[in-house]
């Protein structure tokens, strides 16, 4: 995926990352703070300001590879009434949120098809309302691969969070161990194109679903 095909097509997909990430560390957030860890909310992890949760190399992974990822959201589950469960909660949070913020974006685009001629259209844009068009498109296509890219079991995706959380707690351990080689894995996927050969496809098919 190139990001810079056009200047246009750019800072549509700026902002249309910028709020996936966002949406999804503050959901994580907003999972642990209701669920009784006040964590999140004492490191200002709790908001919608993306300064809060953008993290250098996964913003640039986003523009490189096409898929990234934010700072993780510290959480101590000692809050937690049943830690297994709460971990689990939360760490689905975050890619639950993406896909129903694709969800709601998909629908948006309807309204949108009416108001909106199709010659008027990205990458052409003098509107508001056609810049707003664009995020939307955007959006559904950054939400689902930020979905499906983090439920991906690798630490310290959510996918491993989620796993580790279903686990009897000595096999949770060790696998929790892994986290250690994690980014190794990811960039060796990266390397030998995992992502463009089975993930990218499962992004298309469910992105072009959702946009029809």
């Amino acid at each position: 995926m190139n990001f810079f095909e056009s200047p246009q097509l750019a800072v549509l997909r700026i902002f249309a990352v910028l709020l996936a990430l966002t949406v999804h560390e503050a959901s994580h957030a907003w999972a642990a703070d209701s669920l009784g860890d006040p964590t999140p909310r004492l490191r200002g992890r709790l908001s919608l300001n993306p300064l809060a949760h953008l993290d250098v190399l996964g913003t640039i992974f986003f523009f490189i590879v096409g898929l990234g990822w934010a700072k993780p959201v510290p959480v101590n589950p000692s809050y937690f009434k049943n830690p297994r469960r709460d971990d689990f909660l939360v760490s689905l949070a975050g890619p639950l949120s993406n896909i129903t913020l694709a969800i709601l974006m998909a629908v948006s685009l309807r309204f949108f098809d009416r108001l909106i001629p199709l010659a008027q259209r990205y990458p052409i844009i003098e509107t508001p309302l056609e810049f707003a068009f664009g995020v939307a498109t955007m959006s559904v296509m950054m939400n689902i691969g930020l979905a499906f890219f983090n439920l991906i079991p690798i630490p310290p995706l959510d996918g491993s969070g989620i796993v580790a959380s279903l686990l009897p707690p000595r096999l949770s351990e060790e696998y929790q161990r892994m986290g250690q080689y994690g980014f190794l894995v990811l960039f060796a996927l990266v390397f030998l194109g995992a992502f463009e050969k089975l993930l990218f496809p499962l992004i298309d098919a469910a992105s072009g679903a959702l946009l029809g």
